[in-house]
């Protein structure tokens, strides 16, 4: 004898209405969208923001970086200026000022930025001091 198993009942097809909750509005069915559309301006700016923080902060490495190729061209009695210049990548050799007085090399740089005005107050500044040499 065969048994006959019961059938469950199929409620997916329901959606909402099969946990008891009434169907969504014809208003709020867009409500995610125009939440994601609001918000993207703002996530937009946090982007920028992290990625101008991220210029800034490769332009003070590279600073300090060439900062140091000078003094140690100081102490090889090589041309501190060219050594520094040298130490810094293609894109900033416009970008950068070198000063070296004494026994110290100062370097200035500029980073790359997404609003133009605000490349000066994101200037990197680094010193090296290659001692008194003797």
């Amino acid at each position: 004898m065969s048994r006959v198993r019961p059938s469950t009942p199929r409620v997916a097809w329901l959606g909402p209405l099969a946990a008891g909750r009434p169907w969504p509005s014809p208003t709020s069915r867009g409500q995610a969208t125009v939440e994601l559309v609001a918000i993207l301006p703002l996530a937009l700016l946090v982007a920028l923001a992290i990625a101008q923080l991220l210029a800034a902060g490769s332009a003070r490495e590279l600073a300090g970086n060439a900062a140091e190729a000078g003094a140690a061209a100081l102490l090889q009695g090589t041309d501190p200026t060219a050594a520094a210049r040298d130490a810094l990548p293609g894109w900033s050799h416009g970008r950068a000022t070198v000063h070296v007085s004494d026994h110290r090399v100062d370097v200035h740089l500029r980073p790359r930025t997404v609003i133009p005005l605000l490349a000066n107050r994101l200037e990197a500044h680094a010193t090296a001091d290659a001692g008194t040499g003797s």
